[in-house]
């Protein structure tokens, strides 16, 4: 598998899939979130929407994640995964390793080469960025790779592009 760090848009990517850093709701919201709902058009909510009335009522619980089509996206696919949030969340490191690990294991089952993350739960949710990449560094290491042979780390700013880059030894 390859690692790449970049600094970039999410939603310009043009990969299998990207990661939507969603709330449980999976209507949108801010951030990452909002950008990647406002890029892939109405489609995507009218896809959540149904995911929420037959798989997930509830909404999409801490740690799990879920596909859907990419629609106005250069991506074809956006996998959806919600991250802890910090200070509420006991468990914070488990789940974030758990929105990381799932979302790969939600693209290994589609057979789906290349996906890019964003820095899920660094921002209202509070995590602190050193620690997440604690986390994302050991589900990549430690993950089973078969179909997936391209991961993406893409951070909107230079600071935590920078940070990511001399956590991994890039």
């Amino acid at each position: 598998m390859k690692l790449e760090i970049i600094q970039g848009d999410i939603t310009k990517l043009e990969l299998d899939a990207i990661v939507n850093a969603a709330n449980s709701s999976l209507m949108g919201g801010g951030g990452v979130d909002g950008a990647i709902h406002q890029a892939a058009g109405p489609q995507l909510v009218e896809e959540c929407r149904r995911i929420r009335q037959t798989q997930y009522p509830d909404g999409l619980p801490t740690g799990q994640a879920v596909i859907t089509g990419g629609y106005r996206l250069p991506a074809k696919h956006v996998i959806h995964t919600v991250g802890p949030v910090y200070d509420e969340d006991p468990n914070h490191a488990a789940l974030l390793a758990d929105a990381y690990r799932n979302s790969l294991r939600v693209a290994e089952e589609n057979r789906l080469r290349s996906i890019a993350f964003p820095a899920i739960s660094t921002g209202i949710f509070g995590y602190p960025k050193d620690e997440a990449l604690q986390v994302v560094k050991s589900v990549m290491d430690a993950f089973p790779f078969q179909n997936v042979d391209q991961v993406v780390l893409c951070y909107f700013s230079a600071g935590d592009k920078a940070l990511a880059e001399r956590f991994f030894g890039r």
